[in-house]
């Protein structure tokens, strides 16, 4: 079973991609989405939907978990964090993939053993169950967070276990991500 994890935002989006193999974890990918943060919100939620559809296209995730909203500072913050969330749902949901939706306080609690864990224990904890070589980033490390979750949540069966997909793996690589500007 692969999983994309995927913490949404408008500014920076991180994404990783885990493969449960016979109750084991294996880091397959992660990464940053970042538009240009001189762009139209309308350039860069385009740019949010295209990227997650090239980083689903290549890496044919089974289902996909998403950090649900939390309270933003301001009214403002949580508008452009809920269409950066939607634009990001609606790539996932035109790739035909299943979703599970977590709080950031159950992530935490996923990994770190508290809903209350730090970003740097977050940070430590997914370098320590994925035997990654450095720590991730930290939008990177929240969404390989959310994989794991996911991953350990037992649903897995629930959310398509059976189906079967080819696998392009290794078909592009992280950098490309990270360095692309919007279209």
């Amino acid at each position: 079973m692969r999983i994309l994890g995927i913490d949404p935002g408008s500014a920076v989006t991180g994404y990783g991609i885990v493969d449960r193999e016979a109750g084991a974890l294996v880091h397959v990918a992660h990464g940053t989405v970042r538009p240009l943060a001189k762009t139209t919100l309308p350039v860069r939620l385009d740019h949010l939907y295209r990227t997650i559809g090239d980083i689903i296209a290549a890496h044919a995730p089974d289902c996909a978990s998403i950090e649900d909203v939390f309270v933003a500072a301001s009214a403002r913050s949580a508008l452009v964090l809920g269409q950066a969330r939607g634009a990001i749902l609606a790539s996932v949901a035109a790739a035909g993939l299943p979703v599970s939706e977590y709080s950031p306080t159950r992530i935490k609690s996923g990994v770190a053993g508290s809903g209350r864990a730090s970003k740097q224990q977050v940070k430590v904890m997914v370098k320590r169950l994925l035997a990654l070589d450095r720590l991730p980033v930290a939008d990177a490390a929240d969404a390989l967070a959310a994989a794991i979750t996911h991953a350990n949540s037992g649903r897995l069966e629930a959310l398509g276990a059976g189906r079967s997909r080819s696998r392009g793996r290794g078909a592009a690589s992280r950098a490309q991500f990270v360095a692309r500007r919007p279209r």
